[in-house]
C-alpha cells in the first residue's frame, strides 16, 4: 500500500515537471524530450493500474502507448532534424 502512494506520486511529480518543460521549454527539442517522457510515464500509470487492479487490459495498452510514442518521436526528430522523408 505505501509503494503504491509512492509509486503515484513520483509519476505525478515526474508529469508536473513534462508540462513545466513543454509549456517553458526553451527550445523544440526540449519540448520534443520532454513529450517523450511525459508518454513514458503515463506508460507507468497504465502498469501500476495493471498491478493495482489485476486487470491486465492496462497492460495492452500499455504496449501500444509505447509503440505509438516511439514511432512518434522517430518522426518528430526526423522533423527537427529538417530531413524530407522518402518513400
Amino acid at each position: 500500500m505505501l509503494y503504491d502512494v509512492l509509486f503515484l506520486s513520483a509519476l505525478t511529480a515526474s508529469v508536473c515537471l513534462c508540462l513545466y518543460r513543454i509549456a517553458i521549454g526553451p527550445t523544440p527539442p526540449d519540448r520534443s524530450v520532454a513529450i517523450d517522457i511525459l508518454g513514458t510515464v503515463m506508460v507507468g500509470f497504465c502498469v501500476l493500474s495493471a498491478l493495482k487492479t489485476g486487470n491486465d487490459f492496462f497492460l495492452d495498452v500499455a504496449l501500444a502507448w509505447t509503440l505509438i510514442s516511439f514511432i512518434g518521436g522517430l518522426s518528430l526528430a526526423k522533423f527537427l532534424e529538417g530531413r524530407q522523408y522518402h518513400d
